[in-house]
């Protein structure tokens, strides 16, 4: 590993104080950070180091996965840390760090190798980017990388003008834009999962799948939230990133996944062949909805609208649901189904591959399919397939049977980790590249137009419920339904003429 100088804006932020410095501890005790590096906090208020060190120290006994054990590591690890004053609008500060940067490479003979970590509103990517460059701290003898977290602009025109403005100082090749669905372990194992299994390899075609669902269900409510997730809604916080990705990475076919070129150049041409919604499309395609009060858990929840910091009369999706088609030669005519919302009963991540039925099964088990492989990414990691095997109390009717095939260890390296340390050796191929963000924007974009005009209704649903009477008749036209959602299907009618009861 390279020695280098982390630079981090927002470094009394939420965001560092859970994930980052969590992450570089674990990666720190476990021997995979150069003995030589430096990290440099930037915030607006008034520390000194010693403050500073006690905050990073606070939050690893907090939220770090690895509980320190001996004072000798944790000092160690804590020394590397300093603190500089910043504001991002004052280029005399960056002056001014320039020169704190300068003289710990000095002290501790670093080569200029610096990463630039913005932990901060994305209100102030372009003018901290621009003086980096205007005070030379970009100006190195080494590399310099900078890495940015979403949402990587609000629609189609400032993505594009934010990405124009992070160009004037970085290559596209030194820009790492985060999305810590791509560190998740199981994320990062999908292509073994295809490609080291003859068995699936066999099934893994338009011939064989009948579907595919894409899930990021949540429990919780906006929280703390409140102000940004009411101007963005699931749509940007969720679907044109984090559910996207997914798609991308399920859907990609490579010989060599493992080089950043080959996966980057596969998510792009799967995000090309996306095809696109018409105006006309989205209303029969796409399904939003919010949640109103209900029940969680068995305790009481309130409704979004009743959120506190939520405008009263908010139109914010906090629910969507979408099908999507790839016309490609290998995905052509295999719907996809993406579902993400809050409040709903279940904290899972998911994709659910369903397999077509057999020429003897009726159309009314079609509805109720069993064979499916199930890849659950969080807050379980394991994969299993699910078939049809024979009712020892019903000779005529059959029963699912789960078949476990893997299940990750505990204890494993977290999102960030992996990330932080792909970044650090330059490795690119779970973050996103400029083409893909474009891509998805572009396919995103008539969907926000439609929102802005009122086009697509804004169903309710009850906190604690799977979601709107509306995404399942999504599936149900296609003859499908969302298959592990834990519904009563005798109380839940197939035909959308009827009354749904969603609970459970």
């Amino acid at each position: 590993m390279d020695s280098m100088s982390f630079i981090l804006f927002g470094a009394t932020g939420d965001l560092a104080k859970r994930k980052i410095y969590p992450a570089l501890y674990n990666l720190f005790i476990e021997g995979k950070l150069s003995p030589s590096f430096s990290v440099i906090g930037l915030g607006r208020r008034e520390l000194t180091d010693e403050a500073f060190q006690n905050s990073v120290k606070q939050s690893i006994h907090t939220f770090s996965r690895n509980t320190p054990d001996h004072q000798d590591t944790m000092t160690a690890f804590l020394n590397v840390f300093r603190y500089c004053v910043l504001n991002v609008n004052q280029i005399g500060d960056y002056y001014k760090l320039l020169e704190v940067v300068n003289q710990r490479e000095q002290e501790l003979n670093i080569v200029e190798n610096r990463m630039f970590y913005l932990s901060v509103s994305p209100e102030f990517f372009d003018v901290i980017v621009l003086n980096i460059k205007e005070s030379g701290l970009g100006t190195t003898q080494g590399w310099k990388r900078l890495i940015i977290e979403k949402p990587f602009g609000r629609d189609l025109l400032s993505a594009q003008e934010l990405n124009e403005n992070l160009s004037q100082a970085f290559l596209e090749e030194e820009i790492f834009r985060i999305d810590h669905f791509l560190g998740k372990p199981m994320v990062q194992n999908l292509d073994v999962i295809e490609s080291s299994n003859p068995m699936l390899q066999t099934l893994w075609d338009n011939h064989q799948i009948s579907n595919i669902q894409i899930i990021a269900d949540e429990t919780v409510g906006v929280e703390e939230r409140a102000g940004y997730y009411d101007q963005a809604g699931a749509l940007r916080d969720m679907f044109q990133n984090h559910m996207l990705q997914l798609l991308m990475m399920i859907a990609i076919q490579v010989s060599n996944k493992g080089v950043a070129g080959d996966v980057r150049a596969n998510k792009k041409a799967i995000m090309e062949s996306l095809r696109p919604l018409q105006e006309e499309d989205i209303i029969h395609n796409v399904v939003l909805g919010q949640y109103i009060a209900g029940e969680l858990n068995g305790n009481p929840v309130i409704g979004y609208a009743d959120e506190q910091g939520v405008s009263a009369n908010s139109r914010i999706e906090t629910f969507m649901a979408a099908r999507l088609w790839i016309d490609d030669y290998f995905w052509n005519k295999v719907p996809i189904y993406i579902r993400t919302g809050k409040r709903l009963k279940e904290k899972a991540t998911r994709i659910v591959i369903e397999f077509k039925e057999t020429l003897t099964e009726s159309k009314k088990n079609k509805i109720n399919s069993n064979k499916i492989l199930v890849i659950d990414i969080s807050p379980n990691e394991e994969v299993y397939i699910q078939i049809n095997s024979n009712n020892p109390q019903n000779h005529v009717a059959s029963i699912p049977e789960r078949m476990n095939c893997y299940s990750n260890e505990k204890n494993m390296p977290e999102a960030y980790e992996k990330l932080i340390l792909d970044a650090l050796c330059g490795d690119a191929t779970f973050f996103a590249h400029w083409d893909e963000v474009e891509l998805s924007w572009k396919w995103v974009q008539p969907i926000l137009n439609a929102i802005d005009n009122n086009l697509i209704p804004l169903e309710t649903y009850e906190a604690g419920s799977y979601g709107p009477k509306g995404s399942y008749q999504l599936l149900e036209v296609d003859g499908h339904r969302w298959a592990l959602d834990a519904f009563d299907v005798n109380q839940n009618p197939t035909t959308s003429d009827k009354e749904y009861s969603y609970n459970g």
